[in-house]
């Protein structure tokens, strides 16, 4: 669950929303939209860590390839191939 509260909220009261960010997402809107999120510092170097973890594919083994290309997608996502169908045709 998070908050939703306009950046005007936020700059009044801004030590309770810091607290709240602890525990929870702050989203912060501006003119209505969602601009900005206000949240732990341990959540963004959990999400940082994340966007990180990068393998480059000539360091896979011949197994992993192996493994990728014997891999199905599951039933259910048969949508993702037209979005794939159509990426492709506008490229």
């Amino acid at each position: 669950m998070s908050w939703t509260v306009t950046a005007a909220e936020v700059s009044k009261n801004f030590g309770a929303y810091q607290d709240a960010a602890v525990r929870e997402p702050v989203i912060i809107t501006k003119n209505g939209r969602p601009r900005t999120v206000l949240m732990a510092y341990e959540d963004f170097l959990r999400l940082s860590k994340r966007d990180r973890r990068v393998q480059r594919t000539a360091d896979l083994t011949d197994e992993d390839i192996a493994a990728v290309e014997a891999s199905e997608m599951p039933a259910g996502s048969e949508h993702l191939d037209a979005e794939l169908d159509a990426k492709h045709a506008a490229d």
